[in-house]
């Protein structure tokens, strides 16, 4: 297929559209292979230009269409595969389309689907125009009134956005019940769920004293595991109400979650839908990860019921507005709820492994993008991540208050509105008489920008000369917030400042030290950036030990092992100093939070060091990896012993403390299992396994015997299957430690796992935790120098173009950033790229990536 049969769409581009829609009345017929779909609106045509009217639609039916009750023949509009035509000389007139589709063999996910026996909907970014012909872009906001009718006892829940407003039985075995959506909203905040759930029903008081009903809804069986996202939910809004003054504007606020769906969840006003993965928790069967990450995810769809929902982008350009501001409003909620610097961490962490690779690859763009051939490729790190980033230094420039006083002038100005990223920098930089016209060129610019710093100090003076440089390809300087701390000797005060860095270069001077400071620099990780700045051992410990700010710290220890990572990689046989062992002692027996300690003693991920070599071997790179965390747990091994002794609790607890144990205990546990006996004490893993009363336990036991090749494994996984195989996403996490197996033998276990009764390419959960985690989790075999690993995905990649298109460009993502790697690599993966090209007529959303890949 040509690149041409893709037409893409440029941000310069925009324009108003011609006609705009005030009401919007729908009914749902459903039926599982022939829904059929009435959509009647309220149009006016908003420029004088004559220009006829054309509707998005894909993949639909279309039974008929009228203009003010009178059908239209067929002579009177013209179809394609994309839309809908029909010259029109009226200024406003009521237009119905009746369609039919077929949700059972929509393996897309996008529009309307079956997601095992329930119907439901997913319509961001342009989905709905798989379920009837519409102006589908963010910009067209009308209100919504939906009936929705089906088999009363195969469905008896039938939901939409808004309030309910009317339901019924009907003839033969049917009812019906109709919602009424008072805000205006694009369409691709619509949703549609039918099913047969279990509920979970509380209520929550908002500030005003207004009740709001507050239901999820899961797969029978499942009720207890929703009272951990009820809470989260809860907590959500009491902390936007509290933070933001934001309080919700509905009656009943509804959660659906169901198990093949593309994304983690979509903020559908109302009525959210989710990926089961983040709403179903309970003590047996989810791990701390997923209780933090089921609390993050409902905080986040909450979230969005302002930035979002009530102010949504202008097109698909501005994603970043909100999505960007809620992930960074739900890591302030996160990290209010749980330790601040360990999510800072956490945080950082998916930003340098992840995040960075994205930026240096050939789909780099900027958190606003210029240029969109399909939409789905740009819900990307870049975006949330990154655009989040952004956000934070906003309100670092901006302190509290003012950031609150910026917020709340964007809801003032723009409530009900589809706006653009400048509005919201805009209204910032009114409230708070802050000028950020420099910073918007974080809007504008691909890449990460590297930081250099040059530093000296005057012994006659007293004084600290500190340089810092910034630079981005050819682009101009950003206006970037750098906070540092300037650690003194012992006796003399430190210093804490915050830096604003608008030119290329720039210099301070510092005075009040008798002698050179230790500079530890971006606290806090106040911008998103990488450094060139090289620190002795000493300084970098010095940083770790004193340094008040806890992220550099943590970062300081990390630049400490990547230094003898990247010299075990030219010197396999190096013995690594004292000094790196005195430093982990010191973390061992040093007296801070478990969770802390547990991120401290986490090496650097294989991603985030890869980004930062140029023509890395990857194999070369694993080796010296597994070759450092042997030799720590070689030189310290009673310590880490005796921390994982000292961390084992008997009786399982939730709270924070308990949580930072297990971590803490785990990544012990991680080091020991590298050694082949552990001075004769009894066998760990074995013994986790068989005591474990948490999954968090569980996983860590059978992670570790599947790395190191544990005698025991084969069985532990057996018996593993046999206890939750009737459980989905506990057998999400069977499949991903499978595709994480550590020995040559993985591809033919591969090939047999895809045939498992278990495993379907239809499933996205189940794609991701098998296909997505070998990838990701498992390197050595993937790059593999024979290749091995990069055709299995790229068979995969075949049948999914199919399938699914969408969760196939998610997966494509490690091969297209091919050039990180060495050369033999590089050619490989490229003549591979090349001939998949070949095999199938590809998706829009591969298309896309590979033609950048193998242009770049």
């Amino acid at each position: 297929m040509r690149m041409s049969d893709f037409t893409p769409r440029y941000l310069a581009d925009y324009s108003e559209a011609n006609f705009s829609i005030s009401t919007v009345e729908l009914t749902f017929e459903l039926d599982q292979y022939k829904t059929r779909v009435t959509n009647r609106m309220l149009m006016t045509r908003k420029l004088a230009n004559n220009q006829p009217l054309i509707l998005d639609g894909e993949h639909l039916t279309l039974l008929s269409a009228s203009i003010d009750e009178q059908p239209l023949s067929s002579d009177e509009y013209q179809i394609s595969n994309t839309s809908l035509s029909i010259a029109i000389d009226r200024d406003e007139f009521i237009l119905e389309i009746v369609t039919e589709i077929n949700p059972v063999e929509n393996t897309a996910l996008e529009g309307l689907f079956k997601s095992g026996d329930a119907y439901c909907t997913q319509c961001e970014a342009e989905g709905f125009r798989r379920i009837s012909y519409y102006l589908d872009r963010p910009d067209i906001m009308a209100t919504f009134t939906t009936k929705v009718i089906a088999d009363k006892t195969q469905y008896p829940y039938l939901l939409s956005n808004g309030n309910k407003v009317a339901s019924g039985d009907l003839a033969n075995g049917q009812h019906y019940m109709q919602w009424h959506d008072p805000f205006p909203k694009p369409c691709y905040l619509f949703a549609l769920v039918a099913g047969d759930f279990d509920v979970l029903k509380d209520t929550y008081k908002t500030t005003s004293g207004r009740d709001i009903a507050l239901e999820i809804f899961v797969d029978k069986g499942n009720v207890n595991k929703a009272h951990h996202a009820m809470a989260s939910l809860k907590h959500s809004m009491n902390w936007d109400e509290e933070t933001f003054g934001l309080e919700y504007d509905l009656d009943i606020y509804m959660i659906v979650a169901v198990d093949f769906f593309n994304m983690g969840a979509m903020e559908n006003k109302g009525l959210n839908v989710f990926n089961s993965k983040f709403v179903l928790a309970d003590e047996a069967s989810a791990t701390d990860v997923d209780y933090f990450n089921v609390e993050a995810v409902i905080a986040h769809e909450y979230f969005h019921n302002w930035t979002g929902n009530r102010v949504t982008c202008r097109d698909w350009f501005q994603l970043s507005l909100k999505e960007g501001l809620t992930v960074f409003r739900d890591q302030q909620f996160s990290a209010d709820m749980h330790s601040a610097p360990v999510n800072r961490i956490q945080n950082v962490r998916v930003l340098r492994s992840l995040q960075f690779a994205e930026d240096a690859g050939p789909m780099a763009h900027p958190i606003r993008p210029e240029k969109v051939i399909e939409m789905n490729n740009f819900y990307t790190l870049t975006v949330y991540e990154k655009g989040a980033e952004v956000i934070r230094m906003i309100h670092t420039l901006l302190g509290v208050d003012k950031f609150r006083q910026g917020l709340d002038l964007y809801f003032k100005r723009f409530d009900g509105m589809a706006v653009t990223c400048d509005d919201f920098i805009n209204a910032m930089a009114d409230a708070s008489s802050v000028d950020l016209s420099q910073f918007k060129r974080w809007y504008t610019q691909a890449g990460t920008p590297q930081l250099q710093v040059n530093e000296s100090f005057d012994e006659n003076l007293s004084e600290y000369q500190l340089t810092l440089s910034q630079t981005n390809g050819a682009n101009p300087a950003l206006h970037i917030p750098i906070g540092i701390e300037l650690i003194a000797m012992e006796g003399e005060q430190s210093q804490s400042q915050l830096l604003q860095l608008t030119e290329q270069a720039q210099t301070w001077i510092f005075k009040g030290f008798s002698q050179k400071p230790v500079l530890a620099l971006l606290t806090g990780f106040s911008a998103p950036v990488k450094t060139q700045f090289l620190q002795s051992d000493q300084d970098l410990q010095c940083i770790m030990t004193r340094a008040k700010d806890e992220f550099c710290r943590w970062d300081a220890g990390q630049k400490l092992l990547t230094t003898y990572i990247n010299q075990l990689m030219q010197q396999p046989s190096l013995s690594l100093p004292e000094n790196l062992y005195q430093a982990f002692r010191t973390i061992l027996t040093a007296d801070i939070s478990a969770a802390f300690k547990a991120e401290q003693l986490t090496l650097p991920s294989f991603s985030e060091l890869a980004d930062n070599i140029e023509a890395v071997d990857p194999i070369s790179l694993l080796d010296a990896i597994d070759s450092l965390k042997e030799s720590l747990a070689k030189e310290l091994a009673p310590l880490f012993l005796q921390q994982y002794q000292q961390n084992i609790q008997v009786e399982y607890a939730s709270d924070g403390v308990a949580i930072g144990k297990r971590a803490l205990k785990n990544i012990c546990l991680s080091y020991l299992s590298t050694l082949n006996n552990i001075s004769d004490q009894e066998d760990l893993l074995a013994t986790q396994f068989q005591h474990s009363n948490n999954m968090t336990d569980t996983l860590a036991a059978l992670n570790c015997a599947a790395k190191h090749h544990h005698g025991n494994y084969d069985d532990m996984m057996a018996g593993f299957e046999k206890k939750w195989s009737e459980t989905p996403l506990v057998m999400d996490k069977w499949f991903a430690i499978q595709a994480s197996v550590n020995k040559d033998a993985i591809y033919e276990n591969l090939a047999k796992l895809i045939t498992h009764p278990l495993f379907s390419l239809k499933n996205p959960n189940r794609v991701r935790a098998l296909i997505g985690a070998f990838t990701a989790n498992n390197a050595r075999y993937f790059h593999c120098a024979s290749g091995r690993g990069y055709q299995f995905l790229i068979d995969q990649l075949i049948k999914l173009n199919d399938i699914n298109p969408q969760v196939a460009s998610r997966l494509i993502t490690p091969l297209i950033q091919f050039k990180s790697f060495d050369q033999h690599r590089q050619v490989m993966i490229k003549a591979m790229l090349e001939h998949f090209t070949k095999q199938v007529v590809l998706s829009k959303d591969l298309k896309e990536k590979l033609d950048a890949a193998l242009a770049s």
